[in-house]
């Protein structure tokens, strides 16, 4: 997760049933024994005298002062760690006598954590907070591993953020149903060097005939890297549409039919990719670090604001600049959830609504450059000035153009499926 946005680690869900399996069967010989099996609610109301499911406000905050709230996520973004560590954790500390503990630890690493304690029946786990979306979102929900639903207690949410919105609907197609709430909002974009590349692709076609006209310096990450796979999406999107997907059932082989096109198109690539085509870079990193060193003409990545950051840090030439092609690039929100069995549910949702806050946002915005997920049509005038008055840096898309230009993701059990049909079809081929 990157961003969630974008180093995404699966936990495979066979792993997980067999976890869950073992643990249903310790569960089940410690009840025959005449253990105890008290729920996680139950547990945290005699810890706390606190009904996790109380939607009355005043009640949560006070269960959550003077508590220690963890926040479990990626943790090689060095910003965003600076920025929990300080901006968040200073207001929640001043807003509500809450103190934050960063834990960077990747997504399968906590989902196998919260699945070693299901089956071991922890009733009051170490995490509180999870940052998580998509297929993680999936598995965790469908292995009862995340606390909900809590939105509704959260006044933030309730103010700011459109609720109508597919993207507070759906995580990669799958239902929410308050079990998270969103976080930032993420979209993929290509990077090019203006002073060595003046070309700007804006279709398939044109990509192609840029690729060609460079030949040996294109390519992109090898699936299931996020921002590769999120790129393999685009194409899919750009040659076959996005409508059909959006409820296609999770059958390999009709979704390697309708994505034929896609995979012809990647295959036309291959000859004029570097190593045409026969291997991929493993990691979106190493596609950075080769059209940072000049090997490559065409980078891309799922923070549509690298760029500007990344001219701020020297790391990126002043000439680059981000763009995207005219029928759109896919977009996602990233969200924050609550462990099934968090000490500290009332803590949590009190740190959830300040990162929904319009302070949590907008600080999140000028620090990280993170697309805000309030919805503008419920802001303000003034804080709609507030979050245009942001210097998003140079040679980056504004946020409304990229808003403009945002395609749905792909329901998330056809993301494994369609990595797959690309490794099949198009690698070395």
């Amino acid at each position: 997760m990157k961003h969630s946005a974008a180093k995404k680690q699966r936990l495979p869900a066979l792993l997980l049933a067999a976890i869950l399996l073992m643990g249903a069967l310790t569960g089940c010989r410690s009840a025959s024994a005449g253990g105890s099996t008290s729920s996680p609610a139950s547990a945290e109301t005699a810890v706390r005298g606190f009904d996790p499911s109380s939607t009355d406000w005043d009640a949560i905050v006070k269960a959550a002062r003077g508590t220690t709230v963890t926040f479990y996520g990626w943790g090689g973004d060095a910003d965003r760690n600076e920025y929990l560590n300080t901006t968040v954790a200073q207001a929640l500390k001043a807003q509500y006598d809450i103190t934050l503990e960063v834990v960077g630890m990747d997504i399968d690493q906590i989902l196998s954590q919260l699945s070693g304690e299901k089956q071991a029946g922890t009733e009051s786990g170490s995490i509180d907070m999870i940052w998580i979306n998509g297929e993680n979102f999936r598995s965790a929900r469908e292995n009862g591993l995340l606390y909900g639903p809590f939105t509704q207690s959260l006044p933030s949410y309730q103010q700011w953020v459109d609720m109508k919105d597919t993207e507070n609907q759906q995580d990669f197609g799958y239902p929410i149903e308050g079990y998270e709430a969103p976080y930032g909002k993420a979209q993929m974009v290509l990077i090019k060097d203006s002073a060595r590349t003046p070309e700007t692709p804006k279709n398939a076609q044109e990509l192609l005939e840029f690729v060609k006209q460079y030949p040996g310096q294109v390519t992109y990450p090898a699936p299931p890297d996020f921002t590769g796979s999120a790129f393999v999406r685009n194409i899919v999107y750009e040659l076959c549409g996005d409508t059909q997907f959006q409820n296609m059932a999770a059958d390999k082989e009709t979704l390697r039919a309708a994505v034929a096109p896609a995979m012809e198109y990647l295959r036309q690539l291959n000859p004029y990719l570097w190593n045409q085509g026969k291997t991929f870079p493993a990691t979106s990193g190493e596609v950075e670090t080769m059209f940072l060193d000049g090997e490559l003409a065409l980078n891309m990545s799922y923070s549509p604001f690298t760029v500007s950051t990344g001219i701020e840090k020297g790391t990126y030439p002043a000439t680059a600049e981000t763009f995207v092609l005219d029928n759109g690039t896919i977009g996602n929100t990233n969200y924050i959830a609550i462990a099934y069995n968090s000490p500290n549910k009332a803590g949590a949702m009190a740190a959830i609504n300040y990162i929904l806050s319009e302070d949590g946002q907008l600080s999140q915005y000028r620090a990280l450059r993170t697309i805000p997920v309030l919805s503008p049509k419920l802001l303000e005038q003034s804080q709609l000035d507030a979050f245009h008055a942001v210097d998003i840096g140079q040679g980056v898309l504004t946020q409304e153009e990229l808003l403009e230009h945002r395609l749905p993701e792909m329901p998330s059990a056809l993301v494994p499926l369609l990595e797959e049909i690309w490794l099949e079809e198009v690698v070395g081929k």
